[in-house]
Order: C-alpha cells, then sequence, then structure tokens
C-alpha cells in the first residue's frame, strides 16, 4: 500500500515543476521531498523521473503516475467525507438543498437536532446521496423517482425584482423576465438553481455577485442596482431588513419564476422525518 503522503508529493511536483517549489509548498526540505520520491519509486518498481544535471523532470510514466495520484487522493478524500457525513446522518437529520429558500424557512423554525448544509449542492445524484445516507433529505424542485424514497410537496418560492423607484418599470405592477433585459443586478452567490433561472432568462443581463450579506446589504443601499427577493426572503434575519426608499418591489409574471420544493428521504427514514416535515410545511404556509 502507498502512503498518502508520497502521492501528495508526486501530485506537488507535478504541479509546481520543481523539488524546491513542490517542497516549499509542501512545507518539507528539498532533501526529504528528494527521499519521499525516491521511496516512490522504490515502491512502484517504475521510474519516475528524469535526473539531470541540473533538472528533474517527470518520465512519461511519473505523468501517469501523478495523474492516477490525483484520483487517489480525491477517492480517499471522498471516502472520509462521506463516511463522516454517513456517522453525521445517523446522529441527527441532516438536510441539503438545491436552493437557499427551503432552507431559510427550516431555520427559521428553530428545530433541534437538525443539521443543515450551508453549501448548496450543484446537480449531484440526489437519488445516490440518500440510498448512500449521506444526507437524511434532500430538497429539490422536483419529486425524486426512486421505490425507495418518498417526496413530499414542502412550498412554492416566488421571485420578485427590486427596482429603483425612478424606472419606468417600477410603475408596473409586474414584469417578465424580457423587460429586464440589458439590467445589471446585484444578487448573493449562493442562489443554487435559481442561478439558472436568473442568468439564463434575462436577455443580456450584467450580475454582480456577493459572497457576503453584509457587502450585499452596503452595495444594495448604496446604490440603485436591482435585485431579488422572494416570499421566503422576509425570514432571513440577513435579508430582512427594510428596503431602501427607492426600491419598489414588482412581480415577475414568467412561470418559471416560480419554483415548487420537495422534501425527499428514505422511506426507511419517514418517523424520523415525518414530524420535521409537518412542522416545515407549517411555516412554509404561515409565509402567504
Amino acid at each position: 500500500m502507498i502512503d498518502n503522503y508520497l502521492l501528495e508529493e508526486l501530485v506537488a511536483f507535478k504541479k509546481y515543476g520543481t523539488l524546491a517549489a513542490a517542497a516549499d509548498q509542501l512545507g518539507l526540505s528539498q532533501p526529504a521531498l528528494t527521499r519521499g520520491m525516491k521511496k516512490l519509486e522504490t515502491e512502484l518498481e517504475v521510474q519516475l523521473f528524469n535526473r539531470g544535471a541540473n533538472r528533474i523532470t517527470l518520465t512519461k510514466a511519473g505523468i501517469f503516475a501523478a495523474e492516477r495520484a490525483e484520483d487517489v487522493l480525491s477517492v480517499n478524500r471522498s471516502y472520509v467525507s462521506d463516511i463522516q457525513r454517513f456517522d453525521k446522518s445517523q446522529r441527527e437529520l441532516t438536510i441539503c438543498s438545491a436552493a437557499p429558500g427551503p432552507l431559510i424557512v427550516l431555520d427559521s423554525l428553530k428545530l433541534p437536532k437538525i443539521s443543515v448544509e450551508e453549501k448548496l449542492a450543484e446537480r449531484p445524484n440526489w437519488i445516490e446521496l440518500l440510498l448512500k445516507e449521506q444526507y437524511s433529505c434532500v430538497v429539490t424542485n422536483y419529486p425524486l423517482k426512486d421505490k425507495r424514497i418518498d417526496s413530499v410537496y414542502l412550498g412554492k418560492e416566488r421571485l420578485t425584482v427590486n427596482l429603483s423607484g425612478f424606472t419606468d418599470l417600477a410603475s408596473q405592477g409586474s414584469v417578465t423576465f424580457e423587460q429586464l433585459s440589458d439590467l445589471t443586478f446585484l444578487v448573493l452567490r449562493d442562489i443554487g438553481i435559481w442561478t439558472d433561472v436568473i442568468q439564463g432568462k434575462i436577455p443580456n443581463a450584467k450580475f454582480l455577485y456577493q459572497d457576503n450579506h453584509e457587502n450585499f446589504e452596503e452595495i444594495k443601499n448604496y446604490s440603485v442596482f436591482p435585485f431579488f427577493t422572494t416570499n421566503v426572503s422576509k425570514l432571513d434575519p440577513c435579508l430582512h431588513k427594510e428596503l431602501v426608499n427607492d426600491r419598489v418591489p414588482i412581480k415577475i409574471e414568467d412561470d418559471i419564476a416560480e419554483m415548487t420544493f420537495y422534501a425527499s428521504f428514505l422511506k426507511s427514514n419517514r418517523s424520523r422525518l415525518e414530524p420535521v416535515i409537518e412542522a416545515w410545511q407549517d411555516g412554509w404556509i404561515r409565509i402567504d
């Protein structure tokens, strides 16, 4: 069995190109890295390096070995995180979502023994996540189709655009995505599947993405950039502040501006999830 640290050293050498640079990145001395690479060659029984008078480079076998080492390290990291998530899902309810809205509703309920994945999942295999018990529950905008999984309706999230009161569109009762073309919008970065909606449906739009809520609030209050909220936003402690006086919330007419969310979970976990789902649904009803 090849030790992980040897694979990490090989990957670092391939990435940085010299022993000195790789050793510096790894926090090792160059002689220590050299010994590690010689040990790896001995264990593999393959020449990985071309050694010249003033330069060392990877052989073709060395390049292949480094690429495979990256794959092995990735699998090993996934193995560790998968086991940790599985263990956590056995001790408490763990939930991830394709969009922040459902998690905002859930967080507002202050239910005990629930762990929420802060980073929104990006096009994962939802069914596989549940079957491997990486999460107790996943939230998507469609029900999952598998005989081992139940999907139940949670609620609807509706997108609103907040426009400067000095624009012609702000005087209308509603707008379409087409009418919002060519505008520049202020947007929080982690909005999950809503990103594809606004980027795909508003022609020639530009988006100023912000990672930090405080930065978002600051720019929002000292600019005239339009921004989006939903019927769920009022529950977010970071977003519920009063709108500045010159902003007018306008409904977006397009059907895709309304998204229906479902909570999916293993049927074997139904008894654990039912009380949470019921409270979640009730919390969503109170929004409207």
